[in-house]
């Protein structure tokens, strides 16, 4: 029997559609779109002290550059209210176009009201309502933020964290889940009490005025099986644009490895418009880490592209030295710093594929594989490391100038197959 006679057909698994409201979040003419057919939107968030508007306009312009498409950064006393009008102008200054968001707790309401310059300077308002007041008073307070979202025409997140949630709402559901015949797991009652007040908060700004679409959902948590959870039953019972995102996600590998995990299986699923990794920076560490960490997770995915890929094997008994690892990150460093400008110099180049390879057991393939690849020699393996291009072998390198020379022929590649409108994709 012929063995291709034996072959299924494998399809890969796609994105269930999720039809969610389409909100624009703007500054001047540059409208970032979030939901709808718009792509899975990333956001980051500064940790500098607002009031230093110099510090927090180039914390902003390095995470916008990054390729964070969001920015948000805390409001949280008048001086930094104020502060946001000279952030905005210094960004606009420096070309930055990247939408503000003002994040607001407790005070939001005075804020929003007492200074209407960095309410009009913000594309968009986050507020929790678990920290905005008790009883008639929390009424009053979130209907002040409302209207003036509505009056400025902002797009509102609201944001619903595990660790602030609405203690009265909260109180009620665990007195009425006392009353049921079979009680329910205590961690249920968290999760309908954050559906719960995300939803009906949504509700009551619709109420005061502020239009369907300008409205995103967010309930975050941060372990990740309590957050799949919460988001699959927003899902279902909202069309609101949402942002997913474990709050508290923690350094390092456990914070990287721990949102992945979370956002990759609801991504899978079609649900989720915004996305921010919430990474604790280890000392000395950029803040731009959590940034990349997200633009990974999407491209991963398939769901988007940002920056060329760059293959390269783990290392093993047959590979001779660390030649393949300090060349792979050379190169991919490369790429990454080089991404700003390319972006507009070389349409298309975000989706270039390079190998760097150890040995000989994959290298050829992979090579292969790739638009531009190189297997190095590994032990034993003769001193001689052949060049893939576009899938056919092109040269072989030898000697002691082997890292610099694949350099260059990976700048020239760029610029032969993306330079000029002339260039032709693969």
């Amino acid at each position: 029997m012929n063995a291709a006679d034996d072959i299924d057909v494998i399809e890969a698994a796609a994105p269930a559609p999720r039809r969610s409201r389409q909100a624009r979040v703007a500054w001047g003419e540059h409208v970032v779109t979030v939901g709808g057919d718009a792509p899975v939107r990333v956001q980051s968030m500064t940790n500098t002290d607002t009031v230093d508007a110099i510090g927090t306009a180039i914390q902003v312009k390095e995470l916008a550059l990054a390729g964070s498409e969001l920015v948000r950064i805390t409001v949280n006393t008048p001086e930094a209210a104020a502060a946001v009008p000279y952030i905005r102008e210094q960004l606009d200054r420096m070309g930055i176009v990247v939408p503000l968001v003002g994040d607001f707790h407790y005070n939001g309401h005075r804020l929003l009201t007492d200074f209407p310059a960095m309410a009009q300077a913000l594309s968009k308002y986050r507020i929790n309502p678990g920290n905005v007041g008790k009883g008639d008073k929390r009424d009053r307070q979130f209907a002040m933020m409302v209207e003036a979202a509505a009056k400025y025409d902002k797009v509102v997140r609201i944001g619903v964290n595990w660790g602030s949630l609405d203690q009265e709402l909260l109180a009620e559901l665990m007195d009425s889940n006392a009353q049921r015949a079979r009680p329910l797991d205590v961690k249920q009652v968290m999760y309908q009490a954050l559906v719960q007040s995300a939803l009906s908060s949504a509700e009551v700004a619709r109420e005061l005025g502020l239009k369907p679409d300008n409205i995103i959902i967010s309930c975050k948590v941060s372990g990740v099986q309590d957050l799949i959870s919460v988001y699959r039953a927003l899902a279902r019972r909202c069309d609101y644009a949402l942002h997913l995102g474990l709050t508290e996600a923690g350094m390092a590998t456990k914070g990287t490895v721990a949102s992945a995990t979370a956002l990759g299986v609801l991504l899978q699923e079609g649900i989720g418009d915004t996305i921010r990794v919430s990474l604790t920076p280890q000392p000395g560490e950029a803040r731009t880490q959590e940034v990349v960490v997200a633009l990974e997770i999407l491209q991963s995915l398939g769901l988007r592209t940002f920056n060329p890929s760059v293959t390269a094997c783990p290392g093993c008994g047959r590979t001779t030295s660390t030649t393949f690892q300090e060349l792979a990150k050379q190169i991919d460093d490369f790429l990454r710093a080089q991404m700003p400008v390319w972006k507009a110099r070389y349409p298309g180049v975000e989706g270039l594929k390079v190998a760097v390879m150890g040995c000989i057991v994959n290298g050829p393939g992979e090579s292969k594989h790739a638009d531009i690849g190189i297997s190095l020699p590994g032990t034993g393996e003769a001193p001689a490391a052949p060049v893939f291009i576009d899938g056919e072998k092109a040269l072989t390198l030898r000697g002691e100038g082997i890292a610099q020379e694949f350099h260059k022929i990976v700048e020239s590649y760029i610029e032969r197959r993306f330079g000029g409108v002339a260039a032709s994709p693969r």
